[in-house]
């Protein structure tokens, strides 16, 4: 019907002037706007085309982000030959440049995030995911200090070592730094859990669906692409991000169920449960993060739990905090993403669970219900003295299943939450900003 477009795809928004809907807790233009954008851009792509303009819809950042998202494909592990190649998209017939490159920006990022954690356990080594971390970071100006077993064993991390002393794979300690600020103020501390696989140790996981635990360290990809966004949108902010890399396996060297750990604070650890590794290669991490850089604000991400999945499914990721400020800056720029989160309880309540015992200072497990508060609450115990804020994100993070967010496929992994924290990052930079959009400076690299 057009002598410049053979393909004509035509998408309905819903209901006109729609916004935040409070019940939703959701920008429900903004998201319709992503869904429309993406179904349209995959539908032209499944046409063949390899060029493909997106009407802007009045949005033109989410319709960016709808579209770079549904029409990205892992495909790292099919011949060359083979490969269907992703279309190039294209800001049609709108002024609005600057808020679509804002948009493909934050969809790379979080299509980085995807195919670090889409990565079988076997390509994806700490060594690996050390050497992405550094081809993603390095070209946008990023510092990134890759740090080998000595010098873990130099600063006596402990649990982390515990952990890591299971696999013959050698594990990796990732320090980044990007100085978005001037001066030298002190920086926000972003921590990713980075189990490159988790097979649950000696307390193994079943074997049917043991393969998408490939993704544990899936917390750690969404920190990478999280940083790289930020560099690539010149955030007036300092970041640290700090990996603890390693595998779970069961093998001689294995740490056992019954055993005591101590953390780098000093404190003694009770191993009830091999499975839950994450929260202690993070217990170290924590202390050595907040004596070494004197964070104003620390914030982790990680597939802590299934109790979270139980809890939320794949709607949203689990967040403990114990910073009212922190909590309510995450939930708006979850709003804002279409990326949400929900609040869950970080009580004493659940503390007690993790604490209450005469031999040791605290469990890995703790006892009864509620297993991803009582992750929460070990966390908790690893940093006293700091605005913190943790998210679980094992239901949103790993394999998408089922219905909803049609612009990201299905049984694959996701990305997310990675524009939920570029947005709160975004946020706490730029507090006196009123507008939902980013910094247009981009990475000289792109």
């Amino acid at each position: 019907i057009d002598p410049d477009y053979g393909s004509v795809a035509v998408v309905g928004l819903g209901l006109e002037g729609l916004g935040y809907n409070e019940l939703e807790q959701l920008d429900e233009g903004l998201e319709n706007v992503r869904i429309g954008a993406g179904v349209g851009a995959k539908c032209l792509a499944k046409q063949g085309c390899s060029r493909i303009s997106v009407d802007p819809m009045q949005a033109a950042e989410q319709a960016a982000e709808g579209s770079g998202l549904a029409t990205w494909k892992y495909q790292a592990n099919r011949m060359k030959s083979e490969r269907i190649p992703t279309p190039k998209l294209e800001l049609f017939d709108s002024p609005d440049g600057d808020a679509w490159t804002r948009g493909l920006f934050k969809a790379d990022a979080q299509n980085l995030a995807r195919s670090l954690s889409d990565a079988p356990g076997n390509q994806i080594t700490p060594t690996a995911f050390a050497q992405a971390a550094v081809d993603a970071l390095c070209p946008c100006g990023v510092s990134t200090e890759v740090r080998n077993m000595d010098w873990i064993e130099s600063k006596s991390l402990g649990s982390f070592l515990a952990v890591a002393k299971s696999s013959c794979e050698p594990p990796i300690f990732l320090e980044i730094s990007y100085c978005g600020e001037h001066d030298s103020g002190r920086p926000i501390m972003l921590v990713g859990k980075g189990i490159t696989f988790n097979s649950g140790g000696l307390c193994l996981k079943e074997p049917h669906g043991m393969s998408q635990y490939r993704a544990s360290m899936s917390g750690a990809a969404s920190i990478v692409a999280t940083i790289r966004a930020a560099a690539a949108l010149s955030l007036p902010v300092n970041l640290v991000g700090l990996i603890p890399l390693c595998e779970n396996m069961p093998s001689g060297m294995a740490f056992k169920p019954g055993d005591v750990i101590t953390t780098l604070n000093g404190k003694t650890v009770a191993i009830h449960d091999t499975n839950n590794a994450g929260r202690l290669i993070m217990a170290d991490t924590f202390i050595y993060g907040q004596n070494t850089f004197k964070p104003k604000v620390v914030m982790d991400v990680a597939t802590l739990t299934n109790g979270v999945t139980h809890a939320l499914g794949g709607a949203a990721s689990g967040v403990f905090s114990n910073s009212d400020f922190l909590w309510k800056q995450m939930q708006k720029a979850g709003a804002i993403t279409g990326d949400r989160v929900w609040r869950m309880p970080l009580w004493k309540y659940y503390t007690h669970k993790v604490t209450n015992y005469t031999n040791v200072d605290i469990s890995n497990t703790g006892q009864g219900k509620g297993s991803s508060c009582l992750g929460a609450a070990f966390l908790k115990e690893f940093v006293p003295c700091v605005d913190w804020i943790h998210l679980d994100i094992t239901g949103v993070g790993m394999l998408k299943k089922g219905v909803g967010i049609p612009y990201l496929a299905e049984e694959r992994m996701t990305g997310r939450p990675t524009r939920t924290l570029v947005q709160f990052l975004y946020q706490m930079a730029c507090p006196d900003e009123q507008v939902k959009s980013l910094s247009k400076e981009s990475c000289a690299s792109n």
